[in-house]
């Protein structure tokens, strides 16, 4: 496996060389840095980390047999591995939809996963990953961020980690070509949903193009009860409605 991996000291931003990259990659590879400078989060955010503290890095999944509505499919196993790679050491994880990871109430790990897309299927899939690893300082304006060595007490080698953790990954990726295996990845997914089924206050957000942390919207309580077909997250209000939210259209209160 470590063969598969390029390290880099310092980069840009590991998803935008992967992407560059892709064509000319093999299935599974992966580009990791010891520091990002232009590291990306989800909707342009930028991911947070200091220099060789933290697991920054980029896999290249090439699923051609998944057709575009599943493309979702590869959010679940990317999350599903990382949960059972904190499981290994002790920390227990949920998924914050559509898939940050938490421990608790505090964030330990982002993903970007950006899809390729041709004729109807999924021709390259780049999973970025952010896992917070030995970091124990973060900038004030990130309100509620955990690492592994703050959950654990523990200090790791991050060049020994990842292979770990793409093992936990890949161990999705073994199954992804069985569509019997696929359906159960539903359920494992909201299985472990940050508050699924809890009563909760959210806030409804405009659709606009002004970031989240500017924005404001009306705020509800309701419960989570899982995602629909298109991977919308399914609230139920306390009047008893069901309301479907696109990313970005609802934000938890934490």
């Amino acid at each position: 496996m470590a063969d598969s991996i390029r390290w880099f000291d310092t980069v840009d931003s590991t998803n935008t060389q992967l992407m560059k990259d892709r064509e000319s990659l093999p299935d599974r590879s992966v580009y990791a840095a010891l520091f990002q400078t232009a590291g990306r989060g989800q909707k342009g955010n930028r991911w947070e980390s200091r220099p060789g503290e933290n697991l920054t890095f980029s896999l290249l999944l090439k699923p051609v047999f998944l057709s575009v509505a599943d493309q979702f499919i590869l959010s679940q196993i990317v999350a599903l591995g990382l949960l059972d790679y904190l499981k290994d050491h002790g920390v227990k994880a949920s998924i914050k939809w559509p898939n940050d990871i938490y421990a608790g109430d505090r964030k330990i790990c982002g993903t970007l996963i950006e899809n390729t897309l041709s004729e109807g299927h999924i021709a390259a899939s780049i999973a970025g990953i952010g896992l917070n690893l030995n970091q124990k300082e973060f900038d004030p304006s990130i309100p509620n961020p955990t690492s592994l060595s703050l959950e654990t007490g523990k200090t790791f080698d991050v060049k020994e980690e990842l292979p770990r953790l793409l093992a936990s990954i890949f161990n999705y990726c073994d199954r992804l070509e069985s569509p019997y295996a696929r359906n159960g990845f539903d359920a494992l997914y909201l299985e472990k949903l940050y508050r699924r089924g809890q009563w909760h206050a959210f806030e409804e957000m405009p659709a606009n193009d002004i970031p989240t942390e500017h924005r404001t919207g009306r705020r509800v309580e309701a419960r989570i009860l899982g995602i629909d077909n298109s991977a919308r997250l399914l609230l139920e209000h306390r009047d008893g409605t069901l309301h479907a939210y696109g990313f970005k259209e609802i934000k938890y209160i934490l």
